[in-house]
């Protein structure tokens, strides 16, 4: 069973602050926004590394918020739920992912998304150190336009 990894990124209190001054929807979809982009360079470098002979494969890596149903029931959260968080999940629906990933009894390791989190991390929590702060001004920005819409 393939085991998820955690990252911490410290030095990030200003971040949390400002998203906690967002509304809690609200700075929900901002992180979302932001993991979403930041897991992209690391899809494109999963799918140049898989296997091209499964090309099923290549194009069932995607970036997004949802798991299977088996993946769901796998998985913890470890959020606390009155706090501003998201998930976002790089890899492939495809279940065959994790046998070319790992190998089985037929055929060895064929390695693909952990070389590509390896190759691309730091470009990850670059983009989300960097993005995180364009996108909760933004997001403030447009709460205050609302509350003066709102007053007037």
């Amino acid at each position: 069973m393939a085991r998820g990894m955690k990252v911490k990124i410290e030095g990030l209190r200003e971040l949390d602050r400002a998203l906690g001054q967002l509304p809690k929807a609200t700075g929900k979809s901002v992180l979302r926004r932001v993991l979403k982009e930041a897991g992209e360079p690391i899809a494109r470098a999963a799918r140049d590394r898989a296997p091209k002979l499964e090309l099923h494969l290549v194009e069932n890596i995607d970036v997004g918020t949802k798991l299977t149903r088996r993946q769901a029931a796998l998985h913890r959260k470890t959020f606390a739920d009155d706090r501003a968080s998201a998930e976002v999940f790089v890899g492939a629906a495809d279940p065959a992912g994790v046998q070319q990933e790992f190998g089985n009894e037929r055929h060895p390791p064929q390695p693909f998304m952990r070389p590509a989190w390896d190759a691309t991390k730091r470009q990850a929590l670059h983009i989300i150190e960097h993005l995180l702060w364009t996108e909760i001004d933004k997001a403030a920005q447009r709460q205050a336009r609302k509350a003066a819409k709102a007053g007037k």
